[in-house]
């Protein structure tokens, strides 16, 4: 599944003539890859995610910052 993906990303940022792959690529992908509300859920899961990675890395280096 993460190769197919994978693969569209790469398609569509081809399409775009970017050689970086952005959340915009890889959203367009798994709407491409995964059907209806299956897609849906997976960007909606994908984003929690990525929110929660940003929101715990901010919350980590302000506790390391206090201790030095």
């Amino acid at each position: 599944m993460f190769e197919r993906i994978a693969e569209e990303a790469a398609k569509l940022s081809d399409y775009r003539k970017r050689t970086t792959l952005s959340s915009g690529e890889i959203q367009g992908a798994v709407k491409l890859v995964l059907p209806g509300e299956l897609g849906k859920h997976a960007i909606a899961k994908g984003s929690e995610a990525g929110t929660n990675y940003i929101s715990h890395g901010t919350k980590r280096s302000k506790s390391w910052r206090a201790l030095s």
